[in-house]
């Protein structure tokens, strides 16, 4: 999550120019912001996404990320929640260097399994910079690999092979809807200021099979996920501390992404969303559409930060409860990307009937963050 829209700028009239793969118009300057000398482009209303190019790598930018969830079962009935991420960043160091050792471009990815017969994520870490064969992130689809982790896209299914420190992952992920554009036709504003904004789209109800190798054992499962690729070159605004972030595969077929940007006093700085309904219609929320109002919480063992891990969410007429399928769902990432965050596979109820089962991520309440 990182981003906004609001207007156009003036001058500019992206729609009507030739474009370029990204997105960007072709003879022109693209809208920019400058960090430390740096220029990397701007979302702003208008920015079209186009497919196949956009399930690809978005270099120019300075921030981006894949991101895959789901719930899983295998022939016993164990119900086991899966976490992969591939993350990409532009610090905007050596760019002038000719030496392949320049960091360009560094690749961070994450990986978890959640089991409530263990307690707690077992989950693992990996970071590089782009190149020498072993990291890269592809502009033509989704093909991010760091050693022996990856996730490709292939047709319209994706494959996961994630060979980590205590457990494995060969997952393949099979489109059963199209894509879901977020915000206003896939410009995602995270905040009021032009440019606070992310290119976001998601590909919900992935039919998932495959095998998890965890604890020395390895089950063969099947299940749904979700798919979610952001990318952006904005910070987190001033005024937010983190945000909370669902993605719901629900029962009846349809799908909600609802957040909302968490202020510094713990209110609600922004926020959005989006439904689509088990017929296919799609509603996109404005902020004061969504609500999140925490309730228990739990307190990390291992950082004593205190998370809420049970939520009652509101889009639009949609009012959905939420329930962990474990408290223990704290990642450390430290490692890689910085930052201790709660994500974790969770349940679903609506009239407290059984609804749909998706994830919630939850950054920011130990340390305020500082993208």
């Amino acid at each position: 999550m990182i981003a906004t829209r609001r207007r156009v700028l003036a001058a500019l009239s992206l729609g009507c120019l030739p474009r370029l793969a990204g997105g960007q118009a072709v003879g022109t300057l693209p809208p920019v912001v400058t960090d430390a000398g740096v220029r990397y482009p701007v979302v702003l209303p208008g920015m079209p996404i186009a497919f196949p190019r956009d399930h690809g790598s978005h270099p120019d930018f300075r921030t981006e990320w894949w991101y895959v969830t789901g719930w899983t079962s295998d022939d016993a009935g164990v119900e086991r929640g899966v976490q992969i991420t591939f993350f990409r960043s532009r610090p905007g160091i050596g760019e002038a260097s000719v030496s392949a050792f320049a960091p360009r471009e560094l690749l961070f990815a994450h990986a978890a399994v959640a089991d409530a017969a263990t307690g707690r994520l077992v989950h693992d870490q990996r970071a590089a910079r782009a190149g020498f064969g072993l990291a890269a992130a592809s502009t033509a689809t989704t093909d991010v690999r760091i050693d022996r982790w990856s996730l490709v896209r292939d047709g319209d299914a994706y494959r996961a092979r994630i060979d980590a420190r205590g457990f494995a992952l060969d997952l393949a992920f099979r489109a059963v809807q199209p894509v879901l554009l977020q915000g206003d036709r896939g410009v995602s504003s995270k905040g009021p200021k032009p440019g606070q904004a992310s290119g976001y789209y998601s590909v919900p109800q992935l039919a998932t099979g495959g095998t998890i190798e965890v604890g020395g054992r390895t089950f063969a499962v099947r299940g749904r996920a979700w798919l979610d690729h952001e990318w952006s070159s904005a910070y987190l605004p001033a005024e937010a501390s983190g945000w909370d972030w669902i993605g719901v595969n629900l029962d009846d077929g349809g799908a909600l992404m609802a957040f909302r940007m968490r202020g510094r006093d713990g209110g609600t700085t922004w926020a959005g969303g989006t439904l689509r309904d088990a017929s296919g219609r799609t509603r996109t929320f404005a902020p004061h559409e969504v609500a999140f109002a925490p309730g228990r919480t739990w307190r990390s063992p291992r950082t004593g930060v205190v998370y809420p891990v049970t939520f009652d969410v509101r889009a639009g007429d949609l009012a959905v409860a939420l329930e962990p399928m474990m408290d223990d769902q704290e990642l450390d990432a430290r490692g890689s990307v910085g930052i201790v965050y709660w994500e974790g596979a969770v349940r679903v109820r609506a009239r407290g009937l059984p609804a749909g089962r998706g994830y919630l991520e939850l950054t920011g309440y130990g340390t305020p963050l500082a993208l």
